[in-house]
């Protein structure tokens, strides 16, 4: 089955404005997205063959050398799914952008590797 690289995706003004918020509804967010995030990994469990994680601070390596980067990824899920279509459709309204401040859900189909 083709499998896809999902990327979390999240603007850094949107973290600093949830980070304003009062801690009291930051932990409000987080106590329900986090338990509508595990049920949505464990209801699409099948489709997972790598659960991912979340990332933290970025060093990109260039012929420059290393040096911090910014970009807006945020965390990254393996998926398999008939389609490209398919692996998206199971993203819908998913909380890391119905609830937390997500922008969005980058996914793209993985042209080299073992099933390929």
């Amino acid at each position: 089955m083709p499998r896809f690289l999902a990327v979390y995706t999240m603007q850094p003004e949107d973290l600093a404005r949830f980070r304003a918020m009062p801690k009291a509804d930051q932990d409000a967010v987080d106590a329900a997205g986090l338990k509508q995030w595990a049920d949505w990994e464990k209801r699409n469990a099948a489709s997972f063959p790598d659960p991912g994680g979340m990332v933290g601070k970025t060093l990109r390596v260039s012929k420059n050398g290393v040096a911090p980067a910014v970009n807006p990824f945020c965390g990254y899920i393996v998926v398999e799914a008939e389609s490209i279509e398919a692996a998206a459709k199971l993203f819908e309204n998913h909380p890391h952008f119905s609830l937390f401040p997500g922008d969005g859900v980058d996914i793209m189909p993985f042209l080299t590797g073992p099933s390929n």
